[in-house]
């Protein structure tokens, strides 16, 4: 990336059909750096209503998403090919490749990511650094598009799905429309 850009604050919407009154707000900061891409969750809300993982050993883990998870979606504009990027407060991670919408390719992060947390009175701030390395091809010489995403799990077990736009009537963050934040290289 020639010149990183300045932070850009994003606020994520919860889908209609998974309203979580626990949450107040969901805003993501987002950061390109020359080592690659840094995310900053802040979830602001009744913070013992909702199901936060435990920290654990920082492994790469399938199924994140089936629990409270932040995710980031990355392409470069006007591809099919995409990244999916999944973070657990538990710092557990995972990160997928997809020939275009939802055909996984195989394929392994290069470097996990680094996670850490923090609990500010009501709000939990999640911070994830993605390397270069692990961005799609391209991404440091042309535009990119980012779908930002999170599921929040409330103690009783009930899921909201946040994004930046909800383009489809159920939740969906690999839909085409769903990468709605683009970054000029």
């Amino acid at each position: 990336m020639n010149s990183p850009e300045l932070p850009t604050v994003l606020s994520l919407h919860c889908h209609p059909s998974t309203l979580c009154p626990v949450v107040d707000a969901l805003q993501v900061q987002v950061t390109p750096t020359d080592g690659g891409l840094h995310l900053r969750y802040t979830l602001s809300g009744t913070l013992a209503a909702l199901n936060i993982p435990r920290p654990q050993a920082p492994t790469a883990t399938d199924g994140l998403w089936e629990h409270t998870c932040f995710e980031t979606f990355i392409r470069v504009l006007g591809e099919n090919r995409y990244h999916e990027f999944n973070f657990s407060p538990s710092s557990q991670w995972a990160a997928y490749a997809f020939r275009a919408y939802r055909e996984r390719l195989a394929w392994q992060a290069q470097q996990p990511p680094v996670i850490s947390t923090a609990v500010r009175g009501n709000e939990f701030v999640l911070e994830a650094l993605l390397a270069s390395a692990d961005l799609p091809d391209n991404c440091t010489q042309q535009p990119w598009q980012l779908g930002i995403t999170a599921v929040l799990e409330t103690t009783s077990g009930e899921k909201s799905y946040w994004a930046l736009q909800h383009p489809a009537t159920r939740p969906d963050f690999h839909h085409n429309d769903g990468f709605v934040h683009a970054i000029w290289s």
